[in-house]
C-alpha cells in the first residue's frame, strides 16, 4: 500500500477524504478506515470492513463526484475517541463519525454515517 498522510487530528479525516476522493483514489480513501471499520453506506445498508470500503468507493468514484469541503461541528474526543461530524452541504441532513486514536498517534474512522435525513413529520 502507499505511503498516505495520516491524520494526526480526528479533523483531518475529512479533508483528506475530500481530497482523495476528488482524485479518484478508492483505496486512499478505505486507508482513512480501521481494518474492521463500518460505514451506513449505501443508504439503508452498511459495508464492514476496509476492503469492503475500497471496493464501494471504487465503484462510487467511477462517477468522477465532486465533494466539496464542509465546515466540522466541534470534535468530541475522550479516551483515544472522537466524534467528528459536518452539516452537509447537498442537504443530506447529517454525517458523523467515530474516530480512534492509533498507537502512531494518527486517527482512522470506525464508525461512519455520512447520510441521515430524519423521517420526514
Amino acid at each position: 500500500m502507499p505511503e498516505y498522510e495520516k491524520a494526526m487530528r480526528p479533523e483531518d479525516i475529512t479533508r483528506l477524504f475530500v481530497e482523495r476522493s476528488n482524485a479518484g483514489d478508492a483505496a486512499g480513501v478505505a486507508a482513512l478506515y480501521e481494518e474492521n471499520a463500518v460505514l451506513a453506506y449505501p443508504p439503508g445498508s452498511v459495508t464492514v470492513g476496509r476492503e469492503a470500503i475500497r471496493g464501494l468507493w471504487e465503484k462510487v468514484l467511477a462517477n468522477r463526484p465532486r465533494f466539496e469541503p464542509e465546515e466540522p461541528l466541534p470534535t468530541l474526543v475522550s479516551d483515544g475517541l472522537a466524534l467528528t461530524s459536518t452539516p452537509p452541504k447537498d442537504g443530506a441532513g447529517a454525517r458523523a463519525q467515530v474516530v480512534r486514536r492509533q498507537p502512531d498517534g494518527s486517527w482512522l474512522r470506525v464508525l461512519d454515517q455520512p447520510e441521515f435525513a430524519p423521517p420526514a413529520r
